[in-house]
């Protein structure tokens, strides 16, 4: 989901979810400095400007205990103040005296001034949509405050006293300001020409007349208030002060998105991609360099996809061919083990539970093989969850939110469960790599005990390096032999590479090409065996996020070409541990700097 809130008003996302714990711990684990003063200056800065941000970073203490009750100005006045401090902010990095940092100092620079640079120039250049090229629509099946904020105010916002109780409650009353907010940008949008496809809006009416028709009995954003209050016994009657917030003023702003919904949708057409839209490709092009942080061109990504694919599909054929499935081509074969009632958990509550189990089993039984190829792997909790049922038709099929560093709230991964044959048993194990170890989890999990790292930087977030890092996670699950026994298990972990070749090919067939959304749907479905449910989600996430689905592979790829070139420089000297080293611990970065940083490591032999 489009759900990492920016934290900056920039390219470098936020991992927005990640908690810190406090500022004073923040300040114990953060360099000092000139350039460390500066990034400390722009996160306060941004905090300013994103009282839920300063919640979901666990900062909403002390001077900032106010910002608990309020949220963030998603205006048109406000994103332009947003993309103000992200000019001003670049201005001010590219005046420091830069010439002579060296070590940490300028792996921090070039990644700050890379993100602050992409956004700023797409904030520049396109009107519509959010900051930053991120996406073209401000509401769509995964975008928008209906979508992020509900989940908010759930799991993030504390409930410990009353005081944290009327915050919820003032926080409910902005949400109906919030989707006011986001009702006006669309329509704005809208007026230039910048409308989500018809099928997308579908799914967008669906899941807003889904959250508001809800009675204030089963609401989540009542029933979620009265639940934590009494668990607290927290005297009042807040499941009656919410609900009168919620069917007077939440409800009321929902029914005029949805209006304004309906109004989008008798104008929308087919059209998948964002070619019909205002400089389309020239969007496309700085959303492609926003997310895979790389100079990529469309046709590059569509030509790399494709290469791919074949390979994928080869060493797939083989294996499939020594377990008796010799019938069909690559897709036909797999989307026929996908089916198989003997390979599926049950599509019921208990099946998806003995799912979950299953998942916390294999994450048991990686983690004491982390040692073998990482040095000193952080020891952080990591908690498996269901995607909510009601934004299970738009999320992804799965996601991973940071934990706390105290402990107070453990790592989580979502899988989307909505159908259990997206994710047949074979599939599953692949997935939890990516996810958690020792994919997201350990990779984040790393960033926030680096010693001399700026509390900014702690919290960048580089699709290319976050998403690329996840994938090679799955290859490295395979390389330490958790497939050895599991033939099958190791399909799913090529499945998994293929899925994602596929998604470059789609990605840019969709908004460089002209393909159709049946096109892309067709293509996931014969060349990775994807379901046709699993396949049209893809498809209808990648229509309105354009870019960021290259971003996996494309990471990948330099991850492993940079491995390969290291070990080719360094031959005998070359240890998988240094290299992992020098990838996670100057944490998140775009790819051209850690293309650079390994380069001198290959140099040397030694770890900076």
């Amino acid at each position: 989901m489009i759900d990492r809130r920016t934290l900056l008003g920039s390219g470098v996302a936020m991992t927005s979810l990640a908690l810190l714990g406090s500022v004073a711990h923040a300040a114990e684990t953060s360099s000092s400095g000139p350039l460390s003063t500066l990034f400390d200056t722009f996160v306060q800065e941004s905090l300013d400007r994103s009282p839920d941000s300063a919640t979901s970073l666990g900062l909403d203490v002390g001077a900032r205990a106010g910002q608990r009750r309020l949220v963030s100005d998603n205006s048109a006045a406000g994103i332009a103040a947003d993309k103000a401090l992200t000019a001003s902010q670049l201005s001010r990095l590219r005046a420091f005296p830069h010439a002579s940092l060296t070590g940490l100092d300028r792996v921090n620079y070039d990644a700050v001034l890379y993100g602050l640079e992409n956004a700023d120039a797409a904030n520049r250049a396109f009107r519509f949509g959010e900051a930053g090229a991120s996406t073209p629509y401000v509401l769509s099946q995964i975008a928008g405050t209906y979508q992020s904020f509900p989940t908010f105010l759930d799991t993030q916002h504390p409930i410990n006293n009353a005081a944290d109780a009327d915050a919820y409650l003032a926080r409910l009353t902005g949400f109906s300001c919030l989707l006011d907010n986001d009702t006006a940008r669309a329509q704005a949008d809208a007026a230039a020409g910048v409308i989500p496809p018809d099928f997308i809006l579908d799914k967008a009416l669906a899941q807003l007349t889904t959250l508001r028709t809800a009675g204030p009995d089963s609401a989540r954003l009542v029933t979620s208030l009265a639940e934590r209050t009494k668990a607290k016994a927290i005297a009042g009657d807040w499941s009656a002060r919410a609900a009168a917030i919620y069917t007077g003023q939440v409800q009321p702003a929902l029914g005029r998105q949805i209006a304004a919904v309906r109004a989008m949708r008798a104008r929308a057409t087919s059209t998948a991609g964002i070619t019909l839209l205002p400089g389309s490709q020239g969007y496309y092009a700085a959303a492609l360099k926003n997310y895979t942080t790389s100079s990529l061109s469309p046709a590059d990504v569509h030509r790399i996809g494709m290469e791919q694919v074949g390979q994928y599909q080869a060493e797939i054929d083989a294996i499939l061919k020594t377990q008796g499935l010799t019938t069909g081509s690559v897709g036909a074969r797999l989307t026929a083990l996908g089916t198989d009632p003997k390979r599926l958990w049950p599509d019921t509550d208990e099946g998806k539970a003995s799912a979950i189990a299953s998942l916390n089993e294999q994450v048991k039984a990686i983690t004491p093989r982390l040692t073998e190829i990482f040095r000193d792997p952080p020891a952080v909790p990591l908690e498996i969850r269901r995607v909510p049922k009601e934004i299970e038709a738009g999320a992804p099929l799965g996601y991973y939110n940071q934990a706390t560093l105290d402990g107070s709230r453990p790592a989580i991964y979502y899988l989307n469960l909505q159908h259990s044959s997206d994710w047949p048993r074979w599939q599953l194990p692949s997935v939890t790599y990516h996810e958690g170890v020792p994919g997201h989890h350990l990779q984040g999990s790393v960033a926030f005990t680096i010693k001399g790292l700026p509390l900014l930087r702690r919290l960048s977030w580089y699709s290319g390096y976050g998403e690329g890092w996840a994938l090679y996670a799955e290859q490295l699950a395979d390389e330490l032999g958790m497939y050895r026994n599991d033939p099958l298990g190791r399909v799913g972990y090529l499945k998994s590479e293929l899925w994602r070749a596929c998604r470059m090919v789609v990605d840019s067939g969709l908004h460089s090409r002209g393909w159709t959304r049946d096109q892309g749907v067709r293509y996931l479905v014969d060349n990775a065996g994807l379901s046709e449910g699993a396949a049209t989600n893809e498809v209808d996430r990648y229509c309105v996020w354009p870019g960021q689905a290259p971003s996996y592979k494309i990471g990948h790829t330099v991850i492993n070409q940079l491995r390969d070139r290291a070990r080719a420089r360094l031959g005998q000297r070359f240890d998988i541990k240094d290299f992992h080293a020098v990838v996670l611990n100057s944490g998140a970065v775009p790819l051209d700097v850690l293309d650079r940083m390994v380069t001198a490591y290959a140099a040397s032999g030694r770890v900076a």
